[in-house]
């Protein structure tokens, strides 16, 4: 009931501020660097969903904001974790709800001064009205009443007070191997840093084929995933991989991945360097390597590293298959390909803000 509630409240909402409603709020109204800051600091906060370092990127671009993965990782020390959701806890999202959800996560980033209280948004003018939660009256009523103090649950979702830990986990990996993003916030401190030998694929298909083969089995290694990105393929998720490399891990191993696709809400303890830039089908670094080459993947001081090679002196590799460019009606998607940016830009069409005169980087806005 409280669904169906909700349900009639937002399209009432959403007819309230279109340009016919009484409460008209283009989304260039909504859309700001404080709003941005907002979107990043949440992701921090909840441990969420590493594709928003693209998608954040992209929607920035589209509102003339400047953004670069430079402001996920200046923002990371100072935002607390205080969601443990799954794949970053075994709670759900109704869980987090139950224990105060959204309410509670951004009084609590209010109160600490962590966000932005001043933005517009869809509620009108405010967070404020986010703070409160949904109820039903006795006569099924939809109304919004302040938390209580009992709000919070201490293994779902806790306060700025006691929070999971210090810093929302995101860092950026900086080398030889270009540029990549690692959440650290479900992978253990004695995890974080590996230097390894690289097992290379092109294909998760293949790493898991090697996996049952037990080719990967007794030996550390950095897997190598490329041509993933999305001038390649799109960049498709690469949840396949989670259970796998967890498997080796219990086993003992000490293992990790690089890859220029994406692995958001499936990287969990496994230390994943994703959406690794300039892609190995735009030429990056990670065309570059080879079977073997010693790897060092440091989520601490932020290195992604590639030991007593010259990369320069090397071809590229070429794509061994096209089977992800073929059929489907994946044709028709190549001019796209063709044209889409790098991950560190959003993976989009459009082009740099910077290059526009737009305002100020995101982590430099006061709050």
């Amino acid at each position: 009931p409280l669904r169906d509630a909700l349900t009639t409240a937002a399209a009432t909402r959403a007819a309230a501020i279109c340009d016919q409603g009484s409460e008209y709020t283009p989304i260039g109204h909504v859309v700001d660097e404080r709003a941005i800051a907002n979107a990043i600091v949440g992701l921090l906060a909840t441990g969420g969903s590493t594709n928003h370092t693209m998608h954040l990127l992209a929607i920035a671009a589209a509102a003339g904001v400047r953004l670069d993965w430079d402001d996920f990782d200046a923002l990371s020390p100072h935002v607390p974790l205080l969601a443990r959701i799954y794949p970053n806890g075994s709670a759900d999202v109704n869980d987090f709800h139950a224990a105060g959800g959204t309410a509670l996560l951004i009084a609590e980033l209010l109160d600490a001064g962590l966000l932005h209280r001043d933005v517009r948004t869809v509620m009108g003018d405010g967070l404020d009205a986010y703070t409160l939660r949904p109820t039903l009256d006795p006569d099924e009523r939809l109304t919004w009443e302040p938390l209580g103090e009992d709000a919070g649950r201490a293994d779902v979702l806790r306060r700025v007070a006691d929070p999971f830990a210090p810093d929302g986990g995101l860092r950026v990996l900086d080398g030889a191997l270009g540029r990549a993003v690692i959440k650290v916030s479900a992978v253990a401190p004695e995890r974080r840093t590996i230097t390894a030998p690289a097992r290379i694929f092109e294909d998760q298909t293949e790493l898991i084929a090697a996996f049952e083969a037990g080719e990967l089995d007794g030996e550390d290694f950095v897997a190598v995933v490329r041509f993933q990105g999305p001038r390649a393929n799109g960049m498709p998720e690469l949840h396949k991989l989670t259970p796998v490399l967890g498997v080796l891990l219990d086993r003992g191993q000490r293992v990790a991945l690089v890859t220029d696709g994406r692995m958001s809400g499936a990287s969990g303890k496994v230390p994943a360097a994703i959406h690794c830039t300039p892609e190995a089908a735009a030429g990056g670094p990670l065309a570059l390597l080879r079977e073997g080459d010693v790897i060092t993947l440091d989520a601490d001081r932020g290195m992604l590293e590639v030991l007593d090679v010259e990369l320069s002196r090397r071809t590229p590799a070429a794509r061994s298959t096209a089977a992800d460019v073929r059929g489907g009606g994946r044709e028709l998607f190549a001019g796209m390909r063709a044209l889409v940016g790098p991950a560190d830009a959003g993976a989009s069409a459009l082009g740099d803000p910077a290059a526009t005169g737009a305002a100020a980087p995101v982590a430099a806005v006061p709050a």
